[in-house]
């Protein structure tokens, strides 16, 4: 399995590029920012995209989003509950960063469902509480959690549409069950694993 970690923009968002080494055939998760970043990795790596994913609907995670979208022609899945999110302009307006207009993305995912990469699968886990449409994909032994957990961190709750409860709940009953040796790959910051966190994160405690 290829995983490409590229961190873009002015809050250093984690954009990752995952791909099955054989076929060639991968996804992009959170374009936040730097299109030519990411599409040039695309390319050195000679990667077929089909599928965009975003772990939320925040502009540190969208930003690039509709020029690596044009440039590829792969479609957009984002969950249902955050449709809303990708509208609101708050973000962008306590950020600076400019808030694209999307369109409605083509795929809209629900708890349960597979993206599919290849021979790679990864399960969509609605993870709620850093917005309401937040999800993490779980598959092959990694989880790539978007700003739901992070390395002895977890998720902002204070923004529109956050809950501190309902995060808290996502990752104690959907993520800390996951075996102890999965390698987290976050929205930002360094890699880690559930049982690092699970050991030593100390707003789990």
């Amino acid at each position: 399995m290829i995983v490409e970690k590229l961190v873009v923009g002015p809050l250093a968002c984690n954009c990752y590029i995952v791909a099955d080494e054989k076929t060639k055939e991968g996804v992009i998760i959170d374009p936040g920012d730097e299109a030519e970043k990411i599409l040039g990795r695309v390319k050195s790596l000679g990667l077929d995209i089909k599928l965009i994913v975003l772990s939320h609907g925040h502009v540190d995670h969208t930003a690039a989003l509709n020029e690596v979208k044009e440039a590829i022609g792969a479609e957009v899945a984002v969950h249902a509950d955050d449709r809303a999110t990708l509208k609101d302009d708050f973000l962008s307006l306590f950020t600076g960063i400019k808030q694209p207009v999307i369109a409605p993305p083509q795929r809209l995912l629900k708890d349960g469902d597979e993206i599919r990469a290849g021979g790679l699968s990864f399960k969509v886990l609605h993870t709620p509480g850093h917005t309401p449409g937040g999800i993490c994909l779980y598959g092959e032994g990694v989880l790539f959690s978007g700003d739901t957990l992070f390395s002895y961190g977890i998720g902002r709750a204070d923004l529109p549409g956050g809950d501190a409860g309902r995060l808290l709940d996502s990752i104690k009953c959907r993520l800390l069950s996951l075996p102890d040796k999965t390698m987290v790959y976050p929205g930002h910051g360094p890699d880690t694993t559930i049982g690092t966190e699970r050991r030593g994160n100390p707003f789990l405690f």
